[in-house]
């Protein structure tokens, strides 16, 4: 799925253009499609590094690392089309960085969002509509306030009407569907499900401590290489799973 969405972000990007006709309007989709494959590379490889040798619990997450290849995608949207490859990078990086810190604050404050949907297009747009008042050269229609431009309180007031309007949009929905009653499941069948999904998450640490338990070199490798048929010399002996 993540790579059927970062397939589709190059016909939003670059198509957004709207027009290849001449060099000018291909060179400005050409610039927002590099932009588009360098953001999320280094933002999926930050997010990938920090989740797998720096934060807790320090494990290889491959959720983590597609959420944050869309982190990246997200973050470089806005500015796709107006800032340098290198800027892209920066953006990328600092993309992956805000996502990380956002869903473990997500996290802390025990707020229900399983797939990291805030973390991913509410921080990391957010950073992603501000980017372009920090980066964006004047010679590539960008004007960051880093090359002497005056466009971050722009950016910042459409920050600011874009939550603003979603926000809004989203309260007239919600708090209706709340006080009729149908905006959480039931109390009891919600209690159920986690007592189920946490015996799940035991049952496969059981397994996983016992596959790992059960792997151990063979006491003699002589005779084992020795007595085994063709074909069946194997470097360790699996006892049980």
């Amino acid at each position: 799925g993540t790579f059927f969405l970062w397939f589709g972000w190059y016909g939003f990007n670059p198509g957004s253009t709207a027009a290849m006709h001449d060099a000018e309007t291909a060179y400005t989709a050409a610039i927002a499609a590099v932009n588009t494959t360098l953001s999320p590379c280094i933002a999926g490889g930050v997010v990938f590094s920090l989740r797998a040798k720096v934060l807790p619990p320090k494990m290889k997450d491959v959720g983590a690392f597609c959420n944050g290849i869309l982190a990246g995608l997200v973050s470089i949207t806005a500015g796709c089309a107006s800032v340098k490859h290198w800027e892209a990078i920066i953006i990328g990086a600092i993309g992956g960085c805000v996502y990380c810190g956002v869903s473990m604050l997500i996290q802390r404050l025990k707020i229900d969002d399983v797939v990291d949907a805030f973390a991913v297009h509410g921080a990391c747009g957010f950073w992603g509509v501000m980017a372009p008042g920090f980066f964006g050269s004047v010679d590539i229609d960008g004007n960051g306030i880093l090359h002497g431009g005056d466009q971050l309180l722009t950016q910042l007031f459409a920050a600011a009407v874009i939550a603003a309007w979603v926000a809004g949009l989203s309260l007239l929905v919600l708090i209706p569907l709340r006080l009729a009653g149908v905006l959480r499941q039931a109390e009891g069948l919600q209690k159920a499900l986690e007592r189920e999904f946490a015996t799940m998450v035991k049952a496969f640490e059981r397994a996983l401590t016992s596959s790992r338990s059960s792997i151990r070199p063979p006491t003699d490798s002589a005779s084992s290489s020795k007595d085994a048929r063709p074909g069946e010399e194997l470097r360790y002996t699996i006892t049980s799973v």
